[in-house]
């Protein structure tokens, strides 16, 4: 299979990487990143809150203009000027069925997959969400670029993600949130990097809106992983090693995200089917779950020699943060239990090595009894806490 029908298939039977959205428009530089399309009032047993899933445009690490859904969570009392707080979420999936807004109730607190009594495949919510209405402020939680269009997911290509979690802070200004212009980015895992980039993001993408500060949990940097591959990049430097479906996920994304780069270069022919036949349907546990059998059943998922292997490693570094000076303060908050779990703690401190290089204000904490995925609700009140110094602060 060459370049042009790995395009033609994968991501052209996703309604056309360029094509017609949804709406049937074609999505050009002509639509307005930022633009609020729709915003449907939605039901949520949060306190005192009003919520909409809405869709706006947005546009991706090459310029493309694409669009994307989310939720907007505001107070019900009439406001003026609220801070906003833009939430990047964790690892859901390549595709649709991985959109957190398109879940049962997702106006809400986090839920993950690992908890006890959780009935859906992917984390989705917004951690401490209810303290925050309380507070005041209007939160924005995009689903990122294709988890709600059709398209492949650009995962783990950081400034795409970042893009949209700005974009979504300006599309909440336009109906009756309240929303001002003080804005605050917040992620996890995914996220985490996803929020490490909003603050690298040019001044063009902010407009009237001013960042003051970005709270990262447990980063995922994708080029950290690349350059240390241990832990889920494991199978990069090993291909007799079962291959985690996050590493799978960033060579998917990543493909698609840059037309130069061919996927078949570093998958298997066997790594090729699985993932086409999954990307889209399979959110990131159950890929993970196919993967590992599959695996141990028929044999290698990625070659043991990838090539054009310096082009993707050029890639992955534009697409990951640590490239810039940070605009705003940072808070990283670090799940240190066993080492991380899923994000290796090594990769967490190499990020903030990378961006104090750069000049970042950069605070971290430990949470050595917290693993990956209880990290998020262990923090709600350090975050609170830090996000009202920052507003207060002046830059």
């Amino acid at each position: 299979m060459q370049r042009r029908t790995f395009h033609a298939v994968v991501l052209g039977s996703s309604l056309n990487l360029l094509g017609k959205s949804l709406t049937g428009q074609v999505p050009s530089q002509t639509n307005s990143a930022g633009k609020l399309l729709y915003a449907k009032p939605i039901e949520t047993r949060l306190n005192g809150a009003v919520a909409w899933r809405v869709r706006y445009m947005s546009k991706d690490i090459n310029d493309v203009a694409h669009e994307v859904t989310g939720i907007v969570i505001a107070p019900a009392k009439k406001g003026k000027d609220r801070p906003i707080i833009t939430w990047c979420h964790g690892t859901t999936g390549l595709g649709d069925v991985a959109s957190p807004s398109a879940q049962p109730d997702p106006a809400r607190e986090l839920t993950v997959y690992f908890s006890p009594g959780a009935t859906q495949q992917i984390d989705y919510g917004v951690p401490g969400v209810q303290g925050f209405i309380d507070a005041g402020y209007v939160v924005c939680a995009t689903d990122y670029q294709g988890l709600g269009n059709s398209e492949i997911h650009q995962y783990m290509v950081s400034p795409t993600n970042a893009r949209d979690a700005v974009f979504i802070a300006h599309a909440a200004r336009e109906f009756e949130t309240g929303a001002g212009t003080q804005l605050l980015a917040y992620g996890w895992s995914q996220g985490g990097g996803t929020a490490a980039s909003v603050a690298e993001l040019a001044d063009g993408d902010f407009g009237v809106l001013d960042l003051k500060g970005s709270v990262l949990l447990s980063p995922g940097v994708a080029y950290v992983g690349i350059e240390n591959p241990t832990g889920i990049g494991a199978a990069l430097a090993d291909a007799s090693t079962p291959p985690d479906s996050h590493l799978l996920m960033t060579l998917w994304g990543y493909a698609a995200a840059f037309p130069k780069l061919n996927a078949e270069d570093v998958f298997t022919p066997l790594g090729m089917q699985l993932m086409q036949d999954s990307w889209k349907v399979q959110p990131v546990h159950h890929l993970n779950d196919m993967i590992a059998r599959s695996f141990r059943l028929k044999g290698a998922i990625l070659k043991s020699s990838p090539e054009n292997f310096d082009a993707w490693k050029g890639a992955i570094k534009l697409g990951s943060a640590g490239r810039v000076k940070p605009r705003c303060p940072l808070l990283m908050c670090v799940d240190s239990f066993q080492g991380g779990t899923v994000i290796p703690v090594p990769w967490q401190h190499a990020y903030a090595k990378s961006v104090k290089a750069l000049g970042a204000t950069i605070e971290t904490q430990e949470f050595p009894q917290d693993d990956h995925f209880s990290l998020p609700f262990a923090v709600r009140e350090v975050v609170a806490n830090w996000m009202q110094k920052a507003l207060a602060k002046r830059q």
